[in-house]
């Protein structure tokens, strides 16, 4: 078993300041665990943690059934992928993928077969005796993934591995990556700051923030339902509108809701849930009137960024909201022109509520 266990597990730098703020989880063995959120989140410093790269303050790391906390890095049955690579650009391929093998004591013969099948799986065979000066971005990261497989290790560790390289072979890569631990059935921590490589890639989301975990789960379980306006507008492209209501607008908006008059809240609706339309809306639907500033054609549909000059005070009807940018998606390059009026709607179904602070979302 390959399991990993975080339990309470926090980190205090001298001076007092706390990168990790007690972090509780775990990823059952062969899943793939991503731990998403904006520099400085703490996700590197966790990573890190687990690595033994970091020494923890507080808590336990379990792996495999084994707490790890006093266990050198060397001995933890961990590989590691870094954002550079780390290649020897005196070495070969070959030798690069070999070296820590060689350093363990291993066989020869057992050496070769490793590195050769590892060479086969990440389709690197014919650039083994290359040096990595001779190998494109993309090749180097194979050979860095390579270098890890050997070890046959309980976890891989990846710090965003494909932040050096261009758009394109960073969307190549991330298929193979997903495709490699699938077929090897490692369990995985991956960290990254790009929230669609997190989406795609994850069996485990982990959103992170100030050192603290948001919300864990399945991702499209937090893509639909977002325990906070962090993780609205984090996970998400583009990010989910976020509009204040002031006390009395939640009664007005959700006819009937108990907190009717006294409590304020913030509505979230994702881009692709509001349609352009002059149609009345649903009872407890919203209905926002925007003026066009900006379009954004991208391809197979369009961004409309639009603005409400808000109304003072309570509304009187259910769906009008204060001021603010709303972003809709539409289907297709037929987009209204800068500067028309427009209507957006959205179904009551479609519509999230979260606390004033943003902290907690309400189920509606």
């Amino acid at each position: 078993m390959s399991n990993v266990s975080l339990r309470n597990v926090r980190k205090t730098y001298p001076g007092g300041f706390e990168a990790i703020k007690g972090i509780d989880f775990e990823i059952p063995d062969g899943q793939f665990c991503v731990l998403v959120g904006p520099s400085g989140c703490g996700k590197s410093t966790l990573l890190r943690m687990v690595a033994g790269l970091e020494t923890i303050s507080s808590g336990e790391i379990d792996i495999g059934g084994r707490v790890v906390n006093e266990v050198e890095p060397a001995d933890r049955d961990i590989a590691m992928v870094f954002q550079n690579y780390a290649l020897y650009p005196h070495m070969s391929v070959y030798n690069n993928m070999a070296y820590g093998l060689r350093n363990r004591g291993m066989p020869k013969p057992e050496i070769d077969s490793r590195v050769r099948e590892a060479a086969a799986i990440l389709e690197i065979t014919t650039m083994l005796e290359r040096k990595p000066r001779q190998l494109s971005g993309g090749q180097r990261q194979r050979v860095a993934m390579g270098r890890a497989i050997v070890r046959q290790p309980k976890v891989f560790l990846f710090d965003e591995p494909l932040s050096n390289l261009d758009a394109k072979l960073r969307v190549a890569m991330r298929v193979e990556i997903r495709k490699l631990q699938r077929r090897l059935k490692t369990t995985s921590i991956y960290v990254t700051h790009d929230q669609l490589e997190a989406m795609t890639l994850a069996d485990i989301l982990v959103v992170m923030n100030g050192g603290e975990v948001e919300q864990i789960g399945n991702p499209l379980d937090i893509y639909r339902k977002p325990a906070t306006t962090f993780v609205a507008s984090f996970i998400g492209a583009p990010p989910m509108n976020l509009i204040a209501m002031r006390p009395g607008e939640i009664g007005l908006q959700f006819a009937g809701d108990s907190r009717g008059t006294t409590t304020a809240g913030i509505l979230g609706v994702r881009p692709e849930d509001l349609s352009i339309s002059s149609d009345a809306v649903a009872p407890g639907g919203l209905a926002l009137d925007l003026t066009v500033e900006a379009i954004e054609r991208v391809g197979p549909e369009t961004f409309v960024y639009g603005s409400r000059e808000g109304a003072q005070g309570v509304s009187a009807t259910p769906g009008e909201l204060p001021e603010g940018e709303v972003i809709v998606r539409i289907p297709g390059q037929t987009a209204p022109a800068v500067g028309e009026h427009i209507r957006a709607i959205a179904p009551r179904d479609k519509l999230h509520l979260f606390s004033a602070d943003g902290r907690q979302r309400i189920d509606v």
